[in-house]
């Protein structure tokens, strides 16, 4: 039995931040390309951030660079998305994922649940 399951999330003022994080259960996640990804209501799930399975490197989408900090966890088998300076654009739900690559969704292997987070005075 695979799976990814999400904790965290919840509602948080402009500004604040919040982490998640995804426990991988039945497999280790060293193997794979991990990823995050949001979605609202109407729109297209979008890539977030992503870690490579190869050399481990991290790359994050343009609207993120600079406040998301994606990091993981070995031996806790864990992933985390460190999220700051939070805007009310960030909300959404928000999923974790394992991939055979990053530059590939058709290659996703395992998505979480999904964890909503809600930027809002």
């Amino acid at each position: 039995q695979a799976q990814l399951v999400q904790s965290g999330g919840g509602l948080v003022q402009p500004g604040g931040s919040l982490r998640l994080s995804c426990v991988a259960s039945g497999f280790t996640l060293d193997y794979y390309a991990i990823s995050w990804f949001r979605q609202v209501p109407g729109k297209e799930r979008e890539r977030v951030s992503c870690i490579t399975s190869t050399d481990g490197s991290t790359y994050y989408a343009e609207f993120v660079e600079g406040r998301f900090t994606f990091s993981k966890d070995n031996a806790k088998n864990t992933m985390y998305l460190q999220m700051n300076n939070l805007k009310p654009e960030d909300t959404a739900t928000y999923y974790c994922a394992t991939g055979l690559t990053c530059g590939e969704v058709v290659t996703i292997t395992s998505w979480g649940q999904g964890t909503q987070v809600n930027v809002s005075s």
